[in-house]
C-alpha cells in the first residue's frame, strides 16, 4: 500500500504544477507507479486499435483518458488500488470482452478502462477436470483449447464473445440442456474486490460471494480467473437452415413442442430466428440447430426437417468452434440488443411475428444504408437450472418458475450511421414493448430478463425476484462497504438503482 500512497502523492504534487483536471490526475497516478508500461494514451495506434476492437461502434466512440491493461492478478489489484482510493474520484470501466452492445458498459469517457485483454489464458487441468479462464478470452480460445483434448465446457455460441461478461449474466449454452447454465459450471471465481484485496469465491470459500457471482453483472469486484468443470466431448453435428418467412407458423410450432420434450433430448438446441438484411432484401427464417454429440440429423429435428422449401442447409459434423464461429459479429456497426421472457405459446409467438413484420415494414422506409435485424426465438426449460442449487445457487431465480418452459427472446438489430441510431433503438424498444403488453393481456408473460441480451433500458437484476435482489444487496455491502463497484464504476447493471 505504501508504494501506491506514493505513487498518488507524486501524481497530486503533478497536478497542482500542471492544473491536469482529475480524470488526469487518475491517469497520473498510473503512470507513476508500476503500472506505466500497461498504460495506453489517446494518440498511440494500440489505443485506438482497442476502442475500434469494441463490438459496437457506439462503445468505439468513447474515448477514455487512458487504457490500462494488467498482465495479472496483483497488476489488476494495483490499479484498483489507486483508482478507488484516491481523494479524487477516479471512475474506471472494465472490459473482458467487450461485446455489449450499449454505450458505457465495458468503456468510459472522462476515465480510465481496465482491459482484461491479457489475462486471457486457457490452461486444462486434467487432474480434476477443470479449466482455468482469464476473462478476457473469447469463447473460441477456450474451444479451440479443449477440443484437440476430447473435453470441453459449456460456452458461448458466438466466438468472439468475452468470456468474463457472458459468465457473470448466466450464460447460455449449447450444452446447458445437458450441463447447466455457463455460471452454474463455475468452480471458483478469482475476485479482485474495491479495496485490492484477492479473494476466491466457490461453494466452499466464501460462498455468498460465489452465488450473487453468477448472474450478478460487475457489483461485487472484477473477476480475474474463472474455473469450469469440464466434460468428455467427441465433436458436434449442427449448422445453420434457412427457409422462407412464409414458413414461420411451422417453425413457432416445431420450436414449441421441441422446447417442451428438451428433457428427452438434453444434447439437441435450436433457434428459430426471423431475419431480414437489406443487403438480400429477402424475408427469411434463419435456424440454428446444433447438437452435442457427432450424430447426423437426431430425431430431435425431425419436425423442423419436415418443413419444405428450405433454402440452404450447412448442417454436418463439426465442432464446437466452427459452430461458435459461424455466429461471430463484425465490428463495423451499431447493435442494439434487447430482451423478454414469456411462455412457450404459440399465441405470444404469432402475435410478437406480426409485430415484427410491422416495425420491419417501418425499418424498410426509412432505413438507409447496410442494416440487418434477427429476432431470436429459443427454449429456456427447466433443464437448464436444474442442477443450479446443487451447485451453490445462483442469483437469477429460475427456480421460483418451477417446471415451466419458456420462451428466451432477442431482437438483434445492427445498422450504420450515428443519425439512425434514433430509429433503429425505437424499432428494438418497440419490439420489446408491443410484445411485452401482449403476453401480459392473456398471461403469458414472465419477468426473468437475460443479463446478456439486455438493453441499458431494461433492468435484468429486478428480474430475478426481490430474494435475490436483497442477497446481491447484503454481498455488495459486505465485500463492497465503500460502494465503490456502484459509484466509480457507471457501466454494467448496477444493483444501487434497483429499488
Amino acid at each position: 500500500m505504501f508504494g501506491v500512497k506514493v505513487a498518488l502523492l507524486a501524481a497530486a504534487l503533478a497536478t497542482l504544477a500542471t492544473g491536469q483536471s482529475e480524470t488526469g490526475f487518475c491517469c497520473a497516478a498510473l503512470k507513476d507507479s508500476d503500472l506505466n508500461a500497461r498504460l495506453l494514451l489517446p494518440g498511440q495506434t494500440a489505443y485506438e486499435s482497442r476502442l475500434d476492437s469494441y463490438f459496437d461502434v457506439k462503445q468505439q466512440s468513447i474515448t477514455p483518458n487512458c487504457i490500462v491493461q494488467p498482465r495479472n492478478t496483483r497488476e489488476v489489484a494495483l490499479a484498483v488500488k489507486i483508482l478507488a482510493s484516491s481523494t479524487t474520484p477516479c471512475k474506471f470501466a472494465i472490459r473482458s470482452g467487450g461485446h455489449t452492445p450499449y454505450a458505457g458498459a465495458s468503456n468510459i469517457d472522462d476515465g480510465v478502462t481496465i482491459d482484461l485483454q491479457y489475462i486471457s489464458a486457457v490452461v486444462y487441468d486434467g487432474r480434476n477436470n477443470l479449466v482455468k479462464v482469464g476473462p478476457g478470452a473469447i469463447w473460441n480460445d477456450v474451444f479451440t483449447t479443449l477440443e484437440p483434448l476430447g473435453v470441453i465446457t459449456t460456452g458461448g455460441r458466438s466466438s468472439t464473445v468475452g468470456v468474463g461478461g457472458l459468465t457473470l449474466g448466466g450464460g447460455i449454452s449449447y450444452f446447458s440442456a445437458e450441463h447447466g447454465l455457463i455460471c452454474d459450471n463455475v468452480l471458483q471465481f478469482e475476485v479482485v474486490l474495491a479495496d485490492g484485496r484477492i479473494v476466491y469465491a466457490s461453494q466452499a470459500k466464501n460462498p455468498d460471494l460465489f452465488t450473487v457471482l453468477k448472474g450478478g453483472n460487475n457489483n461485487f469486484g472484477i473477476v480475474t480467473q474463472i474455473q469450469f468443470r469440464t466434460f468428455k466431448y467427441d465433436g458436434m453435428w449442427g449448422g445453420l437452415v434457412i427457409y422462407p418467412e412464409t414458413t414461420i407458423q411451422d417453425h413457432f410450432k416445431a420450436l414449441i413442442n421441441f422446447s417442451n420434450n428438451v428433457g428427452k433430448n438434453p444434447k439437441s438446441a435450436a433457434i428459430v430466428m426471423p431475419v431480414y438484411q437489406s443487403s438480400v432484401g429477402a424475408d427469411l427464417i434463419l435456424n440454428a440447430y446444433d447438437h452435442a454429440e457427432p450424430v447426423v440429423r437426431p430425431a430431435a429435428y425431425n419436425e423442423f426437417f419436415a418443413i419444405p422449401g428450405n433454402i440452404s442447409d450447412t448442417t454436418a459434423l463439426t465442432n464446437m468452434s466452427d459452430l461458435a464461429a459461424a455466429l461471430a459479429g463484425s465490428t463495423t456497426s451499431s447493435v442494439y440488443f434487447g430482451t423478454l421472457t414469456f411462455a412457450n405459446d404459440l399465441r405470444v409467438m404469432t402475435e410478437a411475428h406480426k409485430i415484427y413484420m410491422e416495425v420491419l415494414a417501418n425499418l424498410k422506409a426509412k432505413a438507409t444504408g447496410e442494416w440487418q435485424i434477427y429476432v431470436l426465438y429459443q427454449p429456456l426449460p427447466p433443464a437448464y437450472w436444474k442442477d443450479s442449487v446443487a451447485r451453490g445457487g445462483n442469483v437469477l431465480g429460475l427456480e421460483r418458475f418451477n417446471n415451466q418452459v419458456l420462451c428466451l427472446y432477442q431482437p438483434y438489430i445492427s445498422w450504420q450511421g450515428a443519425e439512425q441510431d434514433a430509429l433503429f433503438q425505437q424499432a428494438g424498444a418497440d419490439l420489446i414493448d408491443r410484445i411485452r403488453a401482449y403476453a401480459v393481456s392473456i398471461g403469458a408473460d414472465n419477468p426473468y430478463l437475460y443479463l446478456d441480451y439486455a438493453d441499458i433500458t431494461q433492468d435484468p437484476l429486478a428480474g430475478y425476484g426481490a430474494e435475490n435482489v436483497k442477497k446481491m444487496k447484503a454481498a455488495a455491502q459486505k465485500y463492497d462497504p465503500q460502494s465503490v463497484f456502484q459509484k466509480l464504476v457507471p457501466g454494467g447493471f448496477k444493483l444501487s438503482k434497483v429499488v
